[in-house]
Order: C-alpha cells, then structure tokens, then sequence
C-alpha cells in the first residue's frame, strides 16, 4: 500500500555542493529501484544544529516527499544508517495528517456555504417594524 512520507536527513557539513548532489541523486535512486516515487527531493541549505550530533554543530539538510510502501522505506533508512555522510535521518508518515487536514477543510467549506443561507432565512422570518 503507497502511502506518503517526508524522509529528511542531515548530511555532514564539510561536503561540497557536487558531493551532496551526487549523494542525493544515489539515495534518490536507491529510495526508486525499492519501489517508493519520490515527488520531491529538496536542499535546504546548511543550518545550525540543536546539539552536537557525532561532533558536528551544523548541517547540511535534505528533504525527501515521497509515496512508498513499508519496504522501499525500510531500505531508505537502511541505507541512510550505512551512509558515512549522513549524521542523522527521520522519518515521518504525512498521509493521515492530510486526510486530518482535508476533513478540516471539508467542515470549514460547509460552514461557510451555510453562513449566507442561514442569514437570509432569518431575515425573512423577522419582520420589520415601523416606529
């Protein structure tokens, strides 16, 4: 079953921009022959790190959305824990968050929808009185 997951991943500091393009397309590739279709695959830029991660104080972050099975993202993450460049990874399953959020958005339509009608149908209830 393809469900919809954000992989990000810190990759170390001292690459260069060629190095991280090259791992990037490979982990890509990788996330691919497993069976999972990557929609987006993001740089985000170097950033500063909340703590020490195996002695690196910043990083450089990379962000993965992508539809796959339990599979293809089970070997991601292996190859994520292999990968000497890359100092710390996490995944997140974002399908049920979005179902959350369309019902969210469902209700709010129909509450606007029946706003105007509601306040018409009240006025033409209430009669106006002349003083």
């Amino acid at each position: 079953m393809q469900r919809s997951y954000e992989v990000m991943f810190i990759v170390r500091p001292d690459l260069v921009e060629e190095d991280v393009d090259k791992l990037v397309s490979t982990l890509e590739s990788h996330a691919t022959g497993a069976g999972a279709t990557v929609q987006k695959a993001e740089k985000m830029g170097r950033r500063r790190l909340a703590y020490d991660v195996k002695k690196f104080s910043e990083g450089q972050y990379v962000l993965f959305t992508m539809s796959a099975d339990g599979k293809a993202v089970h070997e991601l993450e292996r190859r994520l824990r292999v990968t000497e460049q890359v100092i710390k990874f996490i995944t997140v399953r974002t399908d049920e968050e979005q179902q959350r959020l369309e019902k969210v958005r469902k209700i709010r339509a129909s509450r606007v929808k029946r706003a105007p009608a509601e306040a018409a149908s009240t006025e033409t209830e209430t009669p106006a009185v002349n003083a």
